[in-house]
């Protein structure tokens, strides 16, 4: 029945799952160790190597090795090669995906075959199809992709009242007659190796509410680690001139690189620390202090709290003045500095939250919730309580009760869990604005035509209405575009082409302006559908589009037939 959590991170990954008795645990594989470097090593044209392996394999042969491969994920352009063949950034995701259901198997027994996967919460449509796409690689049947911040909250809601197994009421009483905590405003900030994120939500009684989101999906951890690396590499050239700068070859460039995250590392609980940097014969000591490092990454650490400041400005403007709790997630957040900047420059009070594991645990206890609420309503459907298309809110209380006492007997699942998982409800928004390409006649000009903004709540469906350019107009190019940036643009070049697609099939005697009705629909999971109905003529216009992210049918092919035929080497 489980169904597995997946952190899919920039530079770490993990994987968890909810045991018997409802609390999420973090599966440990071969090596022993919670989470995975998210590196993968080429060792073969039929043979690689995730994680620790990997990692220590990439200052001796970078070439072969793939790092941050989760930048990469929405960017159907991108290729990594190694021995003559490339992959895509969904096929490199999926060998770091099947490294983790191996150590899950190793830890459980079972073969996983169903999870939910996290993903920053300022990904994008194209990022979140990708990361589907990686999954269903991996042989994983993805129920749905989790924004991070959410998952982080959901790990902290449940242990909220002391260790029950709750957003809101206790579970320690199978009638969950225990009293509900007051609800509080959270201030999620989420800097990953790789990914910035900042999200506002409400937690409520058995409720998680997001109001705002911020985020930029190129910065992260191992942006901190490169301004290191180039401060040691410059040292290094003042102390010997002659010799080649290690920034310049592929070996010397990774060593420096993990040489810098060591110190990054080592100066969170210290003032200062020596890194010996060794290349092309010679050899210098540097001395670093934190203060230094502190100085030389302020404009990065500036950027996560002007993010945050916009995103704490944006709930204000929904109505919730205050931030009651500032949880910090993400390995990076360990820094002393990000949470004395929050507090000189915020005025927030926040506190580390499992830095590393919370948001695999939360995805765990999001995926038992999708499992076992979907065990629910089909006993509901098939008693004939529910009908197909309904949602589960509409069942009446007494026949959604005995459902879930069902539910609890059948699996040997306490019924407290199941009603928790059932009753949890989790409101997202949207993290970015979608619009068309349309002409604005007061100007006469193509410009974005927004339908979806920036924070609207999840799930949206909405409709606006277009005229065609000429009469007896037989085909429609249209456009879907993405916001970039934190603000809409009425310039083309400002948005991100998400989508074109040819409508075709209009039968000609319409006049000019002839009403196209464009459609957007978004789920919970962020991905866009978008479709289109020629009103005058009456009849549905199929959209054959495909997004950046989507490979052709034969490079998904190819690249299945290639993950099949690659070994894992431990």
């Amino acid at each position: 029945m489980a169904v597995h959590g997946i952190d899919l991170g920039t530079t770490n990954s993990a994987i968890a799952r909810t045991g018997p008795d409802g609390r999420p645990e973090v599966l440990a594989g071969l090596s022993g160790e919670l989470t995975t470097p998210s590196v993968v090593l080429f060792a073969s044209p039929g043979e690689h190597v995730v994680g620790e392996g990997a990692r220590r394999e990439a200052r001796l042969d970078p070439e072969r090795v793939c790092t941050l491969v989760k930048r990469r994920m929405g960017d159907a352009q991108w290729r990594f090669v190694a021995h003559g063949k490339s992959w895509s950034a969904p096929a490199v995701s999926a060998l770091i995906l099947g490294s983790l259901v191996a150590d899950a198997r190793f830890a459980t027994g079972e073969e996983p075959t169903a999870a939910v996967i996290t993903v920053p919460a300022y990904f994008g449509d194209e990022e979140r199809r990708a990361t589907i796409l990686a999954g269903a690689y991996a042989g994983l049947d993805v129920l749905d992709v989790l924004s991070e911040p959410i998952a982080a909250a959901l790990a902290y809601g449940f242990g909220r009242l002391d260790g029950s197994a709750d957003l809101g009421k206790s579970d320690s009483a199978d009638d969950g007659s225990a009293s509900a905590p007051p609800s509080e405003t959270v201030l999620v900030y989420d800097l990953g190796g790789g990914t910035f994120d900042a999200t506002v939500m409400e937690l409520a009684d058995r409720r998680i509410s997001v109001l705002a989101v911020e985020g930029d999906h190129q910065l992260g951890g191992a942006d901190w680690d490169e301004r290191v690396a180039l401060h040691l590499a410059r040292r290094f050239c003042a102390e010997h001139p002659d010799a080649e700068d290690p920034l310049d070859d592929s070996a010397g460039s990774q060593a420096l690189v993990l040489a810098a995250e060591q110190a990054k590392r080592a100066l969170t609980d210290a003032d200062a620390t020596d890194v010996v940097v060794t290349h092309d014969g010679a050899s210098v000591t540097v001395t670093l202090t934190r203060a230094q490092v502190d100085e030389m990454t302020a404009p990065l650490l500036r950027r996560t709290l002007d993010l945050t400041r916009s995103c704490i400005a944006e709930a204000e403007r929904r109505g919730v003045p205050r931030v009651d709790r500032v949880l910090l997630v993400g390995g990076a957040s360990r820094m002393p500095a990000v949470a004395q900047a929050l507090q000189r420059e915020l005025g927030l009070d926040p506190r580390l939250h499992d830095p590393d594991l919370a948001v695999a645990r939360g995805a765990a206890l999001y995926g038992e919730k999708k499992e076992l609420e979907r065990m629910v309503v089909a006993d509901l459907r098939t008693r004939g309580r529910l009908r197909d298309g309904t949602p589960l809110e509409d069942a009446a209380p007494a026949d959604l009760d005995d459902a879930c006492r069902r539910v609890a007997d059948a699996f040997g699942v306490p019924l407290a869990q199941v009603r928790r998982a059932v009753e949890i409800q989790v409101d997202t928004v949207v993290s970015r604005g979608f619009g068309v390409l349309a002409v604005n006649s007061a100007v006469g000009r193509l410009e974005p035509s927004w339908l979806v903004h920036r924070n609207d709540r999840l799930p949206i469906r909405t409709s606006r209405s277009y005229g065609t350019m000429r009469a007896d107009q037989t085909e429609i190019q249209l456009t879907v575009v993405e916001q970039q940036g934190q603000a809409e643009s009425s310039r083309p070049e400002d948005a991100k082409v998400l989508i074109v697609g040819g409508i075709s099939g209009i039968p000609p005697g319409h006049d000019e302006g002839s009403e196209v009705r464009v459609t957007f629909e978004m789920g919970f999971d962020g991905v866009l559908h978008v479709t289109a109905f020629h009103v005058d003529a009456g009849i549905p216009l199929t959209l054959v589009a495909t997004t950046g992210a989507t490979l052709s049918q034969a490079e998904v092919a190819r690249e299945r037939d290639q993950l099949g035929r690659m070994r894992r080497r431990e």
